[in-house]
């Protein structure tokens, strides 16, 4: 499950963005976005099951905190050896605790942390591109709207669940209070903010069988509508 909004904290609202122009490189790029305890990594389960590539920013930002050389020494520089654990992965929780009500440090962390990002997922696109990979490349990326990463996409699709099913969900992966949960969602956007500014929407409250037949719904309308709008 992402946890990249947990760790970078809430911005403005969210608001309907372009898409990238039309292209015959064959590719349909569909970007998730949602609250947490949605399911987009489910969803993003789901579309990979179908053929799709999907490139998760969550791990992705995992990889640049944990083994590149030079946000590894600036985030030692700026938190001390506290930040990295034993096993030399980041210490989030304690990252998340001092920028979540701290604006300033929280801007200093998205500075280091969100270029590296969003350039390997722009070098995976343009490598997909170069190797002749022809159908669904699927973003999975909590902060795409604060990045305005729709903007790259054929399509933007919000995932919801009802709040309960969030919090049951959060209290099971991440181990949070009910009241917790329903603290840092209460930091989130709302279900309608993501539908407000996506092409498509998939309810994730039902089974699993409910949501695979929801997937495969939305990939064949989002395939069908003229691109670059």
């Amino acid at each position: 499950m992402n946890d990249e909004r947990e760790l970078h904290g809430p911005s403005d609202p969210p608001r309907p963005g372009r898409r990238r122009p039309p292209s015959d490189d064959g590719l349909l790029i569909v970007g998730l976005v949602g609250r947490a305890g949605s399911g987009k990594s489910t969803v993003a389960r789901a579309l990979a099951a179908r053929g799709a590539c999907v490139l998760d920013a969550d791990a992705i930002g995992h990889d640049v905190t944990d083994h590149d050389p030079a946000v590894r020494r600036a985030l030692l520089d700026e938190y001390g050896p506290a930040v990295y654990l034993e096993d030399g992965s980041l210490n989030r929780r304690l990252v998340a605790a001092k920028v979540f009500a701290d604006p300033a440090a929280r801007a200093r962390l998205n500075a280091l942390v969100h270029p590296p990002i969003l350039a390997r997922l722009r070098a995976r696109i343009a490598a997909l591109q170069a190797e002749g990979f022809r159908g669904t490349v699927v973003v999975d990326a909590a902060l795409m709207l604060d990045w305005a990463f729709e903007r790259e996409c054929d399509a933007v699709v919000a995932v919801t669940a009802s709040e309960a099913v969030q919090v049951a969900r959060l209290v099971a992966s991440r181990g949070w209070t009910a009241a917790e949960a329903r603290r840092r969602l209460a930091a989130q956007w709302s279900n309608d903010r993501y539908v407000e500014a996506a092409d498509a929407s998939i309810a994730n409250d039902g089974t699993e069988a409910d949501l695979v037949l929801a997937v495969a719904r939305a990939l064949e309308r989002l395939s069908a509508r003229p691109r670059g709008l």
